[in-house]
């Protein structure tokens, strides 16, 4: 790779590889930052599927979480699209298998949405700013100095540099995986499904996402989030597969918030519709060289336990635009701008690690009961609780926060409690 690329020319062609929350970020970010720097940005986004008429997913939850509002009417200048929120989620109740706990406090609330909808908002925001846009896929790539080639399904595309901005694609990490020393992020599996009201019952199920941390040593966690109309629930694991989602859903603890409800299309099928999807679970190995970075997912930039996705996929993606535009695009300019400017998310995922694992033993140990009364009588824990499961906090904070002699004789009479 040619080290002049730094040089930056008047004008530069970037491939965004990836019609998410991230590409569409970075997309519109460098369109409105070639317009404030009078630098020309001839800008192609690549997107194989199609959101408009939900013919195709991303497999998500469908949170958005703050700053996320902010980052869409500041930095990009899109409305936020309230008009598809179909929730405001104003708390969590967290259960163990014995014990819960509601957790709220937040001065912002998430909302929750069809992901789908979301992602074709975002599309349509850079189709009206007038950013070419193609659903064809990339199928490979080829590195020269003087730029790179993207070859789709339908022709080929001349960049200076190309933005990754995939999820955990398998065909899109290969190919990077052929042409750069880029190696995809660790993942954990999740399993999705649906469920509705009883015919003839008009339930309302609140406001609050319900997460389970239960103690089967292959599901590390749980969740159901309302969404008005119907409620999503999700699990996740190394593993996860159809019949852990069985398994989950028949956990009494889950039974009892599900009572009223029945799954998505269970009248017509004895199969519950069952969606399939990973989210990364560490950093991905070179997610920057010489004409290339990813963002979001495709660089394992979230949090550990997959909070504030969609958010974190804007972010780095309206970083890795500022520094293209501000900086250039060699592995160096990527390495002393993009990687600082991500500081904080790559510094919280060891903490990050350490919490998660902390979790799955104490869960499968059955001491997250103990933890949970522990948290009825101790505001510090039942902070720390909210701010592990809604990342508002970073890992590195909530450690130093509940990590203290009260805290720890807090959890160790709840536990004493059990035995006597």
């Amino acid at each position: 790779m040619d080290p002049a690329a730094d040089e930056y020319p008047e004008h530069v062609r970037v491939v965004v590889i990836g019609g998410g929350p991230g590409g569409t970020a970075c997309a519109l970010a460098l369109n409105r930052l070639s317009a404030e720097m009078g630098r020309q940005a001839h800008i192609t986004l690549l997107e194989g599927k199609q959101f408009k008429g939900e013919r195709h997913y991303n497999q998500c939850v469908g949170v958005l979480a703050p700053p996320l509002p902010d980052l869409l009417e500041n930095q990009l200048k899109v409305p936020f699209p309230h008009h598809l929120c179909l929730m405001e989620i104003d708390g969590y109740v967290l259960h163990s298998n014995d014990q819960e706990i509601f957790l709220g406090g937040a001065d912002e609330n998430s909302f929750a949405l069809r992901r789908v909808q979301f992602d074709e908002y975002m599309l349509d925001a850079v189709i009206q700013c007038g950013i070419p846009m193609s659903s064809a896929r990339a199928v490979d790539l080829e590195f020269h100095n003087d730029g790179v080639t993207v070859y789709t399904d339908s022709s080929s595309l001349e960049a200076d540099v190309v933005v990754g901005a995939f999820g955990l694609d398998e065909g899109s990490a290969s190919m990077f995986a052929r042409t750069t020393a880029y190696r995809p992020p660790h993942a954990l599996s999740s399993i999705v499904t649906k469920y509705v009201s009883n015919p003839g019952s008009e339930v309302d199920f609140g406001t609050h996402i319900h997460a389970f941390l239960p103690s089967h040593p292959k599901i590390e966690f749980g969740a159901i989030t309302p969404k008005c109309t119907h409620l999503t629930i999700n699990i996740a694991g190394k593993a996860v597969d159809a019949d852990l989602m069985i398994t989950f859903l028949n956990h009494p603890e889950v039974q009892a918030v599900l009572s009223n409800f029945e799954h998505a299309g269970a009248m017509d099928s004895e199969q519950p519709p069952l969606f399939k999807g990973r989210f990364p679970s560490s950093l991905a190995h070179h997610y920057y060289g010489d004409r290339y970075v990813m963002v979001g997912d495709a660089a394992g930039l979230v949090r550990a336990f997959k909070g504030k996705g969609a958010t974190t996929a804007v972010l780095t993606g309206i970083r890795a635009a500022e520094t293209i535009m501000g900086h250039g695009f060699s592995e160096r300019a990527f390495h002393d701008y993009f990687l600082p400017a991500n500081h904080e998310i790559i510094e919280d995922l060891p903490y990050g690690r350490i919490m998660r694992l902390a979790a799955i033993y104490l869960s499968r140990l059955g001491y997250m009961d103990a933890v949970i009364r522990a948290a009825r009588q101790s505001p510090e824990i039942r902070s720390a609780l909210y701010d592990a499961v809604s990342a508002h906090a970073l890992y590195k904070d909530i450690m130093k926060s509940s990590l203290n002699r009260k805290s720890i004789l807090a959890v160790i009479q709840a536990i004493s409690q059990k035995y006597t």
